[in-house]
């Protein structure tokens, strides 16, 4: 993830202009990728001015430079006062790469010991979340080209890979391969199907997202209709068996053929208790 170093500074730099500049740098690079991924956004000045997305990059990216100074209370404050603006939360220690991306913004949360890479995209209700109570890393890891449907939970210290897909509400709690995509409650990990990108590599359609609980149900019909065609089959030949045997050995000497009747009806012809007995 090459974008990580730039969004965290180092804690034994000297203060100097270089975090200024670098800060700068990644918000410019935040407020660009916007028209790249929003066709709603109609320029800088729309996007500095109306997408709470933003609002929560400028805050944390201040923050976060506070927070790896030393400065933990008044990151934790101006990280508050984001949050209390723009209902996005994001923690001052968490790690975020370049040109990150939050679509309408409300409700995501990012934990303290989560990481993100470069050309990440979050859409509105997702959470990163911890699963322990245990200080260090307790929080997941996005790597490069990440995108999280509406309302995804992803929880635990996992790695999603590398373009990996999280689609809308799904809950996630085990790794994901880079280029894969994860669907459901819990996320079972499914090949992904047509993509597209972009120019920085990022899948736009993320309403292309398989259907693994479908495609079963689809199986098992199949395999019910299979199984009905050979009982179906097998009734048919049991049937006809049956019926074979019964007029096993009542042949009419007349005509040849069998008969469905106990006996000849032909005058003369007498049933006996071994079966018919025909005398023409």
């Amino acid at each position: 993830m090459t974008g990580l170093s730039d969004a965290t500074p180092d804690q034994s730099a000297g203060p100097d202009h270089g975090a200024e500049r670098g800060i700068w740098r990644l918000l410019c690079e935040d407020v660009a990728c916007v028209a790249q991924r929003d066709p709603a956004a109609r320029g800088t000045f729309d996007v500095l001015t109306c997408y709470p997305g933003i609002h929560a990059l400028i805050a944390y990216r201040i923050s976060n430079a506070l927070w790896h100074r030393g400065a933990r209370w008044p990151a934790r404050f101006l990280s508050y006062m984001g949050r209390m603006i723009t209902n996005i939360d994001i923690h001052p220690g968490a790690t975020i790469g370049r040109r990150f991306f939050i679509d309408h913004g409300a409700g995501v949360v990012i934990g303290e010991t989560s990481v993100v890479g470069d050309d990440v995209t979050l859409y509105h209700g997702v959470t990163l979340g911890g699963t322990s109570w245990n200080k260090g890393k307790r929080h997941p890891t996005l790597e490069d080209g990440v995108m999280c449907g509406a309302g995804a939970k992803i929880l635990g210290p996992i790695t999603i890979g590398r373009n990996g897909r999280v689609g809308a509400n799904s809950v996630v709690t085990k790794d994901v391969p880079p280029e894969m995509t994860v669907v459901g409650i819990p996320g079972r990990i499914v090949k992904p199907i047509e993509r597209r990108f972009t120019d920085h590599g990022i899948d736009l359609d993320h309403h292309l997202m398989p259907d693994p609980v479908g495609r079963a149900l689809a199986c098992l019909i199949d395999h019910i209709n299979r199984i009905e065609s050979r009982l179906d089959q097998h009734t048919a030949d049991e049937v006809t068996g049956a019926l074979d045997e019964a007029l096993e050995g009542i042949v009419c000497a007349r005509c040849g053929n069998s008969c469905d009747q106990p006996g000849c009806i032909l005058p003369g012809c007498e049933s006996t208790p071994s079966g018919p007995s025909c005398k023409h």
